[in-house]
Formats: structure tokens, sequence, C-alpha cells
């Protein structure tokens, strides 16, 4: 997943200093963090979404966005990673990149997440096969006898 030049960190807008005080901010877990000097808590973006869906479940998107304030581009990323999934019996759905099938969160379906986990490997094993005589040694074995081999 490229996603220019942002780390990951700077996805979901962690608080890294206090509101209330300036300290830093520890992570909690969950999207939680907390000021390591007067413990106030804040969220990132997954922690905001997170507590409000558990509060209203089945909510949408744009629900979502109006109520905490975080994107529905963001809401989308966090589907797409994983972290979140739309909610059972929901009308709305994502669509598996390769074949289409509906899917609650991720960017593939389960039959088609193997497919890429097998393609992937299979690939990692050619490399490390491509790789396996090492640098310059791709001479037969009898040649580097030779080369070594002592005349009396």
């Amino acid at each position: 997943m490229e996603r220019g030049n942002l780390s990951s960190l700077e996805l979901y807008n962690i608080p890294r200093v206090c509101k209330m005080c300036g300290g830093v901010m520890i992570f909690k877990g969950v999207g939680e963090y907390q000021c390591e000097d007067c413990n106030a808590v804040d969220y990132d973006d997954y922690g905001k979404v997170r507590c409000y869906i558990e509060e209203h479940r089945g909510a949408t998107a744009a629900q979502i966005e109006e109520a905490v304030g975080v994107s529905q581009r963001t809401i989308r990323r966090l589907l797409k990673d994983g972290r979140i999934e739309v909610a059972e019996g929901s009308k709305t759905f994502l669509r598996c990149e390769i074949c289409g099938k509906s899917i609650r969160s991720g960017q593939y379906c389960p039959e088609c997440e193997i497919k890429v986990h097998r393609n992937l490997e299979a690939k990692q094993r050619e490399m490390l096969h491509k790789n396996e005589h090492g640098f310059g040694m791709e001479q037969k074995a009898s040649e580097g006898q030779k080369r070594f081999k002592r005349e009396n």
C-alpha cells in the first residue's frame, strides 16, 4: 500500500502533545493516548472512530465524519487497512479489488487474499532461488575446482 511520503504515524493524526498542559502523550492502546504529566486522555483518528462506532453501531461514514471530525477518506483508509469493518446487515459495503465481491473490510475477499499471498510467496521463492548461488558463483563446480587444482 503506497501512501506517498506520509509515515504510518501521520496517517491517523496521532496526538503527540497534550492539549491541556503541553506534556508528552503516551500510547495506551486502541487509539488512546494519555498525557504523562496531567493524565489527560486524547485519541487518534482510529480511536475516535472506534469509540463512536461502539456507541452508534451501523453509523455511516458521513455520520461519523460529522460527529467526530474524521474525514470520510480516513474512514475508508481504516476500512481498507482492516482496522474497522462495515457493520453486518449494512446496505453499504466494500468491494474486493480483484473480483468485485462484497467485503466488510480490507482490500480483498478471503479467496483473492489467499491468491495474492500465494503469488507473493511464489515471487519470493523465485527471488530466493535466483540469489541462491551468491555473487559471481554461477560457474559450475568443476570449473572452480580446475582453477584451484595444484599441479605438481
